[in-house]
């Protein structure tokens, strides 16, 4: 997973996850970048140190949660908008969860399932590596790839 720093033309800055350095231009040529604050899909990559999080780099993540946990409460503090927005966000990520079957490790193997019909289309969730993720993200299967809840780590 890749790590980098984007601004909207309205300079609304935030951070984007992305399987590899290809798929940030990917998205950005289908259109498929959208600031969480204004819906702009007109943005630039601002330069920074990529975080490239590795299988077994344990502290190296916990930092970067909390500085990303800093960031964003800091932007929201700034900006009462921002801060509705992520209050949303979180509140709908979690209803969608509640409302997808959890498939656990067989994540890869049910998407590619339900991508080619056979299995029966629903909303899943489940756990799957970097390489899983961004094998299923080359074959055209959408997935999101998101940070494990903190409720789920102990």
């Amino acid at each position: 997973m890749i790590v980098v720093d984007l601004i909207c033309e309205h300079e609304h800055r935030f951070e984007g996850w992305f399987a590899c350095s290809e798929d940030i231009e990917s998205q950005q040529q289908r259109g498929l970048l959208t600031c969480a604050i204004c819906g702009s899909h007109n943005m630039r990559r601002l330069p920074s140190a990529p975080h490239v999080q590795g299988s077994s780099d344990k502290a190296e993540v916990t930092q970067h949660e909390a500085a990303t946990e800093t960031t964003t409460t800091s932007v929201a503090a700034q900006q009462p908008e921002a801060q509705q927005l992520l209050q949303v966000l979180v509140k709908k990520l979690q209803e969608s969860a509640a409302q997808s079957e959890d498939v656990g490790e067989d994540f890869p193997q049910e998407a590619r399932r339900i991508h080619f019909g056979d299995a029966e289309e629903r909303a899943i969730r489940g756990k799957a590596t970097n390489s899983e993720v961004a094998s299923l993200l080359d074959e055209g299967i959408s997935v999101l790839p998101m940070p494990i809840a903190k409720e789920d780590l102990h």
